[in-house]
């Protein structure tokens, strides 16, 4: 699935135009150049130590005459701009500015120290070669991608929350933008799915996710947004909750009309009053329909997801009635 054949495009209309940018994006050209930077010794505590609370900084300690310093340097560079920004580049001119490489006690050059939150934290000497400098800086900064993982899961967890929140476009938005980046992104297709569930799309959710590679298909919260259809589409033919509770009112003993309103109850919404029903039908048979309610009632846990707090409730009302 391509990011320009998603089918979420245009599922909310002109909202889902998606704005949020990842680290994968790639650069301007210009901005190469901003990755490397000279200093002095006056500048070095602002040019490494307060910019290395920001993210790593490689100081890099050459002089002109340094002959495995002009082999090392194009090499360094290289290595720095293919990065694009995980790590900045300093470099410090020890003819011009000895002081520092001095308190430092290099001796040898070119020598180049990773500063990490103000302090020295690793280095090498040489002029080493460009695999040995790109493992030096995936164990400086983490390994190429880290950065655009994390950032993803963040905006994915943001969704999430404007989602149980209510805000259905602004949560589409981002999950949108999340498919532009990672367009299998198993928590983001679950999400958009969940937003059409949420503005009534059920059968868009549904080609969402049909046709998945099968691996992601087998994904925990994918399985869990197609069961949470195929409950909406059968608490459709359950009848009218009004008169399943008027039936209950005259029989409280019709399990088979508490289980129908249980699965209604469920898909609009009310999970607490849901999972009540089932608790009590398993109270009075749990013989009834083979243990009906109880599997019925882990159904729901599946679909609600472990940590929802009817699931935390139902599940505490659960063990207390199972192991009491």
């Amino acid at each position: 699935m391509s990011g320009s054949d998603n089918p979420y495009n245009a599922s909310f209309g002109n909202q889902m135009t998606a704005t949020t940018s990842f680290s994968a994006t790639p650069e301007p050209a210009a901005a190469a150049g901003s990755y490397i930077t000279e200093t002095t010794t006056a500048n070095f505590g602002k040019d490494v130590i307060e910019e290395s609370r920001k993210q790593p900084v490689l100081v890099d300690f050459w002089a002109p005459w340094c002959g495995p310093c002009k082999q090392l340097t194009p090499v360094l560079e290289k290595v720095i701009n293919e990065a694009k920004g995980r790590v900045r580049l300093v470099k410090m001119n020890i003819d011009d500015h000895p002081s520092i490489a001095g308190q430092l006690g290099i001796q040898s050059i070119p020598a180049v120290i990773a500063f990490v939150n103000g302090r020295p934290a690793d280095g090498f000497m040489g002029a080493v070669p460009e695999s040995q400098i790109q493992q030096f800086i995936d164990r400086i900064a983490g390994p190429a991608g880290a950065d655009e993982a994390a950032e993803i899961e963040a905006v994915v967890a943001e969704a999430a929350e404007l989602l149980a929140a209510g805000n259905i476009d602004e949560a589409a938005q981002l999950y949108g933008a999340v498919m532009q980046a990672d367009p299998e992104n198993a928590k983001a297709l679950a999400g958009m799915a969940e937003c059409m569930i949420a503005a009534n799309q059920h059968q868009r959710a549904r080609e969402i996710l049909t046709e998945l590679p099968e691996e992601l298909a087998k994904d925990a919260g994918i399985q869990a947004v197609l069961m949470k259809l195929e409950q909406i589409e059968e608490a459709r033919k359950l009848g009218d909750p009004v008169a399943l509770e008027r039936e209950l009112a005259a029989n409280p003993d019709d399990h088979e009309a508490r289980i129908k309103l249980a699965k209604i109850l469920n898909v609009e919404g009310r999970r607490d009053e849901a999972a009540d029903h089932l608790l009590l039908i398993m109270r009075k048979d749990r013989a009834f329909d083979d243990d009906g309610a109880r599997r019925q009632l882990l159904q729901f846990f599946e679909v609600w997801g472990f940590k929802d707090p009817a699931t935390v409730a139902a599940r505490r009302k659960l063990s207390a009635m199972l192991f009491s």
